[in-house]
């Protein structure tokens, strides 16, 4: 079965960085796309970052671009998320995703933005 795992959450001041993972499992992974959604408290979830399958293309949502950055390791069938420049409206829960006849999400990784 298809099983998603993020990694890498946690509570970082403004300013600050970190880098989140997600391993990807019972797929051929380097033949699909990958993306990142985050989910706010109240808010719908959201796209946040789009990798192609062999990392030629990749999208932003608007208001993250130029400080988030999506990459993947073929190799290791996971996909990175390199958040720089927090604020704090960047808190929510983090999903790794892929759609191969339906969409599967990771568990999700909580990132809390706050002094």
């Amino acid at each position: 079965q298809i099983l998603l795992v993020e990694s890498g959450g946690g509570l970082v001041q403004p300013g600050g960085s970190l880098r989140l993972s997600c391993v990807a499992s019972g797929f051929t992974f380097s033949s699909y796309s990958m993306l990142w959604y985050r989910q706010a408290p109240g808010k719908e979830r959201e796209l946040v970052a789009s990798i192609a399958s062999n990392g030629s293309n990749t999208t932003y949502l608007n208001s993250v671009k130029g400080r988030f950055f999506i990459s993947r390791d073929n190799t290791k069938n996971a996909v990175y998320l390199q958040m720089n420049s927090l604020k704090p409206e960047d808190t929510a829960v983090y999903y790794c995703s892929m759609f191969r006849v339906r969409r599967y999400w990771g568990q999700g990784t909580q990132v809390t933005v706050s002094s």
